[in-house]
């Protein structure tokens, strides 16, 4: 299985790669405020690097649930010069993180290979052309709703079935208007308008939710469900629960996993990949 990328194709068949998350926001659920200095991002970045993530996923707006909507202006300013530092160090794969034609546009100006947009490329019309004119790799995300009413009271009548269906949509959909399939990954939005038995649900089928060929890309790092499957509020608590999902999606062929502390989940997918013979 091959992603196509801006400046070259990730090859997904075998080896799972990591993704490491890099908020540049003052209000992430996990770790706003952190990386906000244009210094500390690039500390961060080299810190992920050198646990092994050979993607950097850079977002200047908050998706936590409840977040409130930040100007295309302010996200570009806190984005656009954090992927410009890194790019002029670094080869590996730059993805921004936005809904947004304009700051999608200015991060891959600035150096970016990657498109990831938490609203599956619906909320901006000009973003799938921005994607397909630069060739660019595209993550595809479900989300129901949107962050600020999303987790109110999410409904499915069947999870997994719905979240296949939007999947096969999009992908029809880009395809049509010119982005290549192979550009393209699906993401099921674990936590993005999803109760715990939705998000449980979700993991325990992933491969049924595998679309075209195309991969799929899972994001549950420190995420509020593992603190309601396990009774816990602190989310420094998650992280090793989310060493174990990230093995356990792994098993069922995800190669691509988006999360915080890059390290431990390279060790788990590497232990499991023995294991698996693969």
């Amino acid at each position: 299985m091959i992603w196509k990328t801006r400046r070259t194709n990730l090859e997904l068949s075998r080896r799972a790669r990591v993704m490491g998350i890099l908020n540049v926001t003052p209000d992430s659920f996990s770790d706003g405020g952190w990386h906000v200095e244009i210094a500390a991002a690039l500390a961060h970045a080299r810190h992920l690097i050198a646990e092994g993530a050979e993607l950097i996923d850079i977002g200047g707006e908050s998706t936590r649930p409840g977040a409130q909507p930040v100007a295309a202006e302010l996200e570009i300013a806190r984005t656009e010069p954090v992927v410009a530092a890194l790019r002029a160090e670094w080869d590996g794969l730059i993805s921004i993180d936005t809904s947004k034609a304009t700051v999608a546009s200015a991060a891959l100006a600035a150096g970016a290979d990657i498109v990831n947009d938490v609203s599956g490329l619906r909320q901006d019309p000009e973003l799938a052309e921005v994607c397909a004119a630069s060739g660019c790799g595209v993550v595809v995300m479900h989300m129901q709703g949107e962050p600020r009413t999303m987790q109110a009271q999410p409904q499915y009548i069947d999870v997994v079935a719905e979240v296949r269906g939007f999947f096969a949509e999009r992908l029809a959909s880009l395809a049509a208007a010119g982005i290549a399939a192979e550009a393209l990954c699906f993401d099921p939005g674990i936590g993005f308008g999803k109760t715990l038995e939705h998000n449980l649900t979700l993991l325990r089928q992933l491969e049924d939710l595998v679309v075209g060929g195309r991969p799929l890309l899972l994001g549950v790092s420190r995420k509020s469900f593992i603190g309601q499957a396990l009774g816990s509020t602190d989310p420094a608590a998650r992280e090793w629960p989310t060493v174990a999902i990230t093995a356990f999606a792994r098993q069922h062929n995800v190669l691509l996993h988006r999360v915080h502390e890059v390290g431990p989940n390279l060790q788990g997918l590497r232990m499991i990949e023995a294991l698996l013979g693969d």
